[in-house]
């Protein structure tokens, strides 16, 4: 699925279409109404990890203003403040408590609808996806939007292969995002330092939000560390050039994702490494959760034995 990089690019196809008006909409979808969405302002958006949060508003003024001009706006809006009771709340300039900010939260209202993306997920701007292949039937059938939005200016987006959900504010960790400035490295290398391997905190997006299967391939190589073995077996200073590889190759692949250029793959789905030696792929992960394809080279990567200790009186 598209990780932290791919998604900061989809959020810089989506931000021109900010504070215009969503005329029509379309799409796939069953997880939200379209309804829901038509004639809402496109507010803002915002990027966390691997999701993407765009807010829809809607304006007292705009909502009176079409159905005095005779435009059969107001059932849709009635309805809309129905659903919206439930799920709205104030930002955070509207929670300051002034008298001034409530007058605010009664005229401009929002929430926010979360995309998270499945393994070959999207976004399109002004165009539609069209296949590459065949499909297994032999039929080469476009891929279906789940969403399409089109504004008021005549631009369109297209969302591809996601879900989608409302929500009444972005879900946000700054201190775990790899790609936010706040991102705190102290925290990232005392969750390698746990007692389970660190291909398997690293995936934890709780800890590392945006880092994905092919980000945690190839931070690992980079640093030369097996991926089953155990963070509290490796030195600190591995650790913390396992969080710098994380920071340097997010950020280059979102450098060359915003170039539209290709990116070096050191690991990631070879046959053989940078020096030749045979590559081992296996699915790994936790006995609870989802196994997913690592690649790693045993002679560069060699896994650290983690010795038992013995008990303090025998010692």
């Amino acid at each position: 699925m598209p990780e932290g990089p791919t998604v900061r690019r989809f959020y810089s196809i989506v931000s021109p279409f900010v504070s215009q008006y969503v005329v029509k909409v379309g799409g796939s979808t069953k997880q939200i109404s379209l309804h829901d969405l038509k004639g809402k302002s496109f507010n803002s958006c915002q990027v966390h990890g691997k999701n993407l949060y765009l807010e829809f508003t809607i304006s007292d003024t705009k909502a009176v203003g079409n159905a005095s001009s005779g435009i059969d706006n107001a059932k849709e809006y009635t309805e809309t403040r129905e659903i919206q009771s439930s799920v709205i709340q104030a930002t955070s300039k509207e929670q300051s408590g002034s008298s001034q900010d409530v007058g605010s939260a009664e005229s401009h209202m929002s929430r926010w609808l979360r995309f998270h993306f499945g393994l070959y997920g999207s976004v399109r701007s002004n165009e539609f996806a069209r296949a590459k292949q065949a499909n297994k039937r032999g039929d080469w059938r476009d891929p279906t939007p789940r969403l399409i939005l089109n504004f008021e200016a005549g631009g369109f987006l297209v969302f591809y292969n996601c879900r989608m959900a409302w929500c009444s504010s972005p879900a946000s960790e700054p201190s775990c995002d790899v790609l936010s400035p706040e991102f705190d490295t102290e925290r990232a290398v005392r969750a390698l330092s746990s007692s389970r391997p660190v291909c398997f905190s690293l995936m934890d997006q709780k800890c590392f939000s945006g880092v994905g299967n092919i980000i945690k391939n190839e931070i690992l190589f980079l640093a030369q560390i097996h991926p089953l073995s155990l963070g509290s077996a490796l030195p600190i200073e591995k650790l913390h050039s396992l969080v710098h590889h994380a920071l340097h190759f997010t950020s280059a692949w979102l450098s060359s994702k915003m170039k539209n250029e290709g990116l070096h793959y050191h690991i990631y789905m070879k046959e053989y490494c940078d020096k030749g030696h045979k590559v081992i792929k296996e699915k790994l992960g936790p006995d609870y959760g989802l196994k997913r394809l690592t690649w790693f080279c045993p002679n560069c990567q060699p896994q650290v034995k983690c010795y038992q200790t013995l008990p303090v009186s025998i010692l």
